[in-house]
């Protein structure tokens, strides 16, 4: 048995590739469009990473997805979360736990899926991450 991919719905490619390609860094392996099925699929994976993809479903026609995190999160190992975190910061995105610990962070893509960034060892605590409160649900 070999994992495959976690598949996330997503509801606009545009958004959601500025934070999982341009934020997280995970690069677009394959994309395919089904006109029959009205849907767009966009496989991602970390660099240098052979295992599991992620799997972008953009559907054509507009739907409304339940909160993202019924499902758990994605997780990603990283090597300078204190970069990573200060780099989607300054795109925008919401630090809502932040890396006090200098091991483990949370954010959320676009469509509020729940990222969890796991520091690849320890750092020791650095400011502003140590004394930063969590912001929203993660």
């Amino acid at each position: 048995m070999k994992y495959l991919h976690t598949m996330v719905r997503i509801t606009n490619i545009e958004d959601s590739l500025r934070f999982y390609r341009d934020g997280l860094g995970l690069e677009e392996v394959r994309r395919s469009e089904n006109e029959k099925g009205r849907y767009t699929l966009i496989f991602l994976r970390a660099p240098g990473d052979e295992g599991g993809e992620v799997e972008l479903t953009y559907n054509w026609d507009p739907e409304t997805y339940g909160g993202g995190r019924n499902f758990g999160h994605l997780a990603y190992r990283v090597k300078d979360i204190y970069a990573l975190c200060a780099h989607l910061q300054g795109m925008g995105v919401t630090i809502n736990r932040p890396p006090r610990d200098g091991h483990m962070a949370f954010v959320r893509s676009p469509d509020g899926i729940s990222i969890e960034l796991i520091q690849d060892g320890r750092l020791d605590p650095q400011e502003p991450w140590a004394s930063m409160p969590n912001t929203g649900s993660w």
